[in-house]
């Protein structure tokens, strides 16, 4: 008997927190991160660093393909003329320049993507900041991040947009 009154005391008692839990003003909240992200003003400079590199990057290797067909265009109109030695040396020259050119491209793309992680994590690390800020000191219990598609829907009714609170947080207009 005493332990069917001690189950339902713990029953009524989980009832009452259970009740009082959900009748505290819970705040929702959600953001397009992306969209935050892109109106930093360090956004706009880390964007032309990248297309800079970028162009850099993409003129070097156009050059060391000129380079290549050039030397690969020789050699087609001498090779009649050429003996087997200087040929296979000039079939050498052409495969070490090949080489070159493919080397140079997987380091470009290596750079590119290392250059990328260098100046737009700091970024993504100041607007996450920002986030959690405002999430701490308006109350809110979650925000949720629309950009990534992590949430099929929500009543913007009973969700608030952060997005203005982050970016004044920011001191973006």
């Amino acid at each position: 008997m005493k332990r069917i009154i001690g189950i339902f005391a713990v029953i009524f008692i989980a009832a009452i927190i259970g009740q009082s839990a959900f009748s505290q003003n819970l705040k929702f909240g959600h953001i397009n991160r992306t969209e935050l992200i892109q109106a930093m003003p360090e956004y706009d400079s880390a964007l032309v660093t990248l297309e800079k590199l970028n162009t850099d990057l993409t003129n070097t290797a156009e050059l060391l393909q000129v380079e290549l067909n050039n030397k690969y265009d020789n050699y087609l109109k001498e090779s009649k003329n050429l003996t087997d030695l200087v040929r296979q040396t000039k079939e050498q020259e052409l495969n070490d320049s090949q080489r070159r050119l493919t080397e140079f491209q997987t380091n470009a793309q290596t750079t590119m993507q290392e250059k990328q992680v260098e100046l737009f994590t700091p970024i993504t690390q100041k607007a996450d900041k920002a986030i959690k800020d405002v999430g701490k000191e308006n109350g809110f219990v979650y925000i949720f991040d629309t950009s990534i598609g992590a949430i099929t829907y929500f009543d913007e009714a009973k969700s608030t947009n952060v997005l203005t609170l982050a970016k004044t947080k920011l001191g973006i207009k």
